[in-house]
């Protein structure tokens, strides 16, 4: 090789070197940092058990329910004074059966362990845990004091109902559970006389008590699509305009991105856990699970009362509920790993045994001669089904 051509070589090397050395590396989004002093949940990296995108570990959202004669996980009598609403609590107000209360969640592949309030105490010692939603979430919240004063049954606790923000405290391990009343997750509030549910916005009261919690488990639905008397707004507003209604769906996506947007701009999610639970089904038309003529005959049609078991088999044939489902689970799935998805969708679908019917202490007993007409198919029956959600709830945290 002459000279000239090892020069030639030499320079070629070089300036291939210095090209491949300032090549831009990938960039990567750096997680939103606040000046939060929750506890430290970094040093137990999140364990994505119950995030559904991800099929590789075990799904507890897959399975049957199965008779299990240790069930329920507590009786009415061992909850504290006030925890139960009346609307929840089925068996005082008369429910006569109680086969629905002795089915237990069994996923597939692996089994969900029982909860125990002493353990879930020891490690949210010092933290506080808050609900965030409309009254599924209240269910919820209700169903987790019930399991912890009824698990671990002498400790003091001290129980605050207010509007918004409602708290139970477990003295011994300073523990608040608690429950925040925000049926959008987005806030409502009038203008120009009117109550309008601002798409865009979060109230500064909700972020600052949201903020304060070290696990946050919201929910939102069952209100984005109410109609008539049972709408909770009468203008919408979006983007600096005033709407009289729009599209539902495309309303809940606004809602859910405004939401989504303060949780990435607010929550450290090494430090604090979010969870997302999916749609609750409700179970007003015995079509869904019947044929339509025996639906007619027994029930009007209009109703979930009289059943007692869960529908038989692993999925269920439909929902009123599932492109709203779509919704959440799209803005979930984009967040990535801030928040994990409790899909509780469908095997909460198959408990059309679940509903408080006619056995609420809100109905007048009056009404209770018209199931057709007075059922509740929207809420569930405690104990009952959201303490499945929360033994769930309780798996993702501890496992």
């Amino acid at each position: 090789m002459s000279a000239l051509q090892c020069l030639t070589f030499l320079f070629l090397f070089l300036l291939l070197q210095n090209a491949t050395s300032a090549s831009p590396l990938p960039l990567r989004r750096r997680p939103v940092h606040n000046n939060s002093t929750h506890s430290n949940f970094a040093k137990h990296p999140r364990r994505r058990v119950v995030f559904p995108v991800n099929r590789s570990s075990c799904d507890l959202f897959a399975g049957e329910w199965v008779r299990d004669a240790t069930y329920p996980l507590y009786r009415v009598e061992e909850c504290g004074r006030g925890m139960i609403d009346p609307g929840f609590d089925c068996q005082t107000y008369g429910r006569p059966d109680s086969d629905y209360l002795k089915f237990r969640w069994k996923p597939f592949n692996c089994d969900v362990p029982r909860f125990s309030g002493v353990k879930f105490l020891q490690k949210m010692r010092n933290k506080t845990v808050m609900f965030v939603g409309d009254s599924l979430g209240r269910n919820q919240w209700e169903s987790l004091m019930c399991m912890i004063t009824s698990s671990a049954p002498f400790i003091r606790t001290n129980l605050i109902h207010e509007d918004p923000l409602s708290t139970f405290k477990i003295l011994d391990y300073n523990v608040k559970v608690s429950f925040y009343r925000a049926p959008y997750l987005v806030d409502i509030d009038k203008i120009h006389g009117k109550t309008t549910l601002k798409l865009d916005e979060i109230s500064v009261e909700a972020s600052d008590a949201w903020r304060k919690a070290d696990v946050l488990l919201f929910n939102t639905g069952h209100w984005w699509s109410h109609t008539g008397s049972l709408r909770g707004w009468e203008q919408m507003e979006t983007g600096g305009r005033y709407y009289g209604d729009m599209d539902r769906l495309v309303a809940l996506r606004k809602g859910l991105r405004t939401w989504s947007n303060w949780v990435l701009r607010y929550i450290n999610s090494p430090l604090t856990r979010v969870f997302f639970l999916s749609v609750s089904p409700t179970h007003y038309n015995p079509n869904e699970w019947t044929s339509r003529a025996k639906a007619s005959i027994a029930q009007g049609g209009k109703s979930c009362y009289g059943q007692t078991t869960p529908y038989s088999g692993t999925t269920y044939p439909t929902s009123s509920y599932v492109n709203q489902k779509k919704v959440i689970d799209e803005v979930v799935k984009e967040m990535d790993s801030h928040v994990s998805l409790m899909d509780i969708t469908m095997l909460s679908a198959l408990r059309i045994d679940g509903h408080p019917s006619i056995y609420s202490g809100d109905l007048n007993p009056s009404l209770k001669r018209f199931p057709d007409r007075s059922s509740d198919c929207s809420h569930w029956c405690l104990p009952g089904l959201p303490d499945t959600w929360n033994q769930l709830f309780y798996a993702a945290l501890m496992f």
